[in-house]
């Protein structure tokens, strides 16, 4: 069985990072072996919430599984505290990230135009340096143009939905061109002159060609949704799967959790309801 290496918080409601990535992985036939960069009571979103940075802990998680002589097929990374731990993943990879090892980097630093409350300047530095990396990176639209320079208000200005996709487009091969990776876009919510009638998609670029793949959008920003859309795809990538097709997938499976947590009004901070459709992932 392959082993993924998943480096994010752990955060016991909320239906994100750990909670999130190991049902996926594990009902995708892959262990999931998690290093905790904090352990939280609940997600930052929920009003009050307890917090433990894991930083000084992550080097020991590095040394005592090298003492095990364990390796890796991939290698997962998202949210992490501040630019200390980068440079604790940087010490990880410096371990166990060989020439076969698939690394994903998921670059949570913000969403809808705002930076997360631990974003810094020096943050964004080391993140664009993790990035260069990477085999794959899973920006959302905010991510992708911190990453890239991109201001996040001029492309929502754009009133045309082609002028809106071709500006994200390029921002994406922008950052493709610099790292190298094959790089996938979430989050992207293209304008609408119908406003019953939004859309939210998701756009793969690899170099060689662009796909966008889209389903309609009900307005609401569930926790945990780039994550499992992150973990579907770091599931496929273990399987050896086209990764045009992991996305279809990813967006199939998120689709059908999006509505039935829609249809239970579920809040938001919560997450979705995807424990019942991880049997889609077989």
């Amino acid at each position: 069985m392959k082993k993924v290496a998943v480096l994010q918080d752990l955060s016991s409601f909320g239906k994100c990072s750990l909670t999130a990535a190991i049902p996926v992985l594990s009902v995708m036939g892959v262990q999931a072996c998690p290093l905790p960069t904090a352990v939280l009571s609940a997600q930052t979103g929920y009003p009050s919430f307890f917090y433990e940075d894991f930083t000084s802990k992550m080097n020991y998680f590095t040394e005592e599984w090298s003492k095990l002589h364990v390796t890796f097929d991939g290698i997962y990374t998202g949210f992490v505290t501040g630019s200390e731990q980068i440079n604790n993943i940087f010490h990880f990879l410096d371990k166990f990230h060989a020439n076969e090892t698939a690394l994903l980097v998921d670059p949570v630093m913000g969403d809808t135009g705002e930076v997360y409350k631990l974003f810094t300047d020096e943050l964004l530095v080391q993140m664009r340096e993790l990035v260069k990396r990477a085999k794959v990176i899973t920006p959302n639209v905010t991510e992708c143009c911190l990453l890239t320079e991109l201001s996040y208000e001029k492309v929502h200005r754009y009133s045309n939905e082609s002028d809106y996709i071709k500006a994200i487009e390029e921002a994406g091969n922008s950052l493709q061109q610099e790292t190298g990776a094959k790089v996938i876009i979430t989050g992207v919510n293209p304008p609408s002159a119908d406003s019953d009638k939004q859309f939210i998609g998701n756009m793969y670029l690899d170099g060689n060609k662009t796909f966008y793949r889209e389903m309609q959008f009900n307005g609401k920003s569930y926790s945990g949704t780039g994550d499992l859309f992150a973990s579907v795809i770091m599931g496929s990538m273990m399987r050896g799967e086209d990764l045009e097709k992991s996305v279809q997938l990813a967006v199939s499976f998120l689709t059908e959790a999006i509505k039935d947590s829609s249809f239970e009004q579920i809040p938001e901070v919560e997450g979705v309801n995807f424990e019942k459709y991880l049997g889609m992932l077989l």
